[in-house]
């Protein structure tokens, strides 16, 4: 499945391992919101969406299947992220706002 867009907004809070916020659309077809860009141990990595269950877990509302997928995923994400970053455009830019207008969704 082809990735053919993803947006970065960064994360409002400062000095947090959140670094910022993503959404990706497949195939201009079908949007995926709210995976987070988190700065680990051993580099970034990319959360995918989750809800918090009434016992305080959290469960993903969308993964990948595949190991495959989900690095082609995290690769997309974490290369655009970097993009931005090394540009000096993510500073610039707004926080996670709902602004998802460009998407036309």
């Amino acid at each position: 499945m082809k990735i053919t867009e993803v947006k970065i907004y960064p994360a409002r809070e400062s000095g947090t391992r959140l670094k910022a916020y993503a959404t990706i659309v497949f195939e201009n077809a079908f949007i995926v919101r709210d995976l987070k860009v988190i700065e680990g141990e051993k580099g970034l990595f990319v959360s995918m969406p989750s809800r918090r269950r009434k016992d305080g877990s959290f469960r993903d509302i969308a993964h990948p299947l595949n190991g495959e997928t989900r690095k082609h995923i995290e690769e997309s994400i974490i290369n655009e992220y970097k993009s931005l970053e090394s540009s000096g455009k993510l500073n610039s830019m707004g926080s996670e706002a709902d602004d998802y207008s460009s998407f036309g969704a």
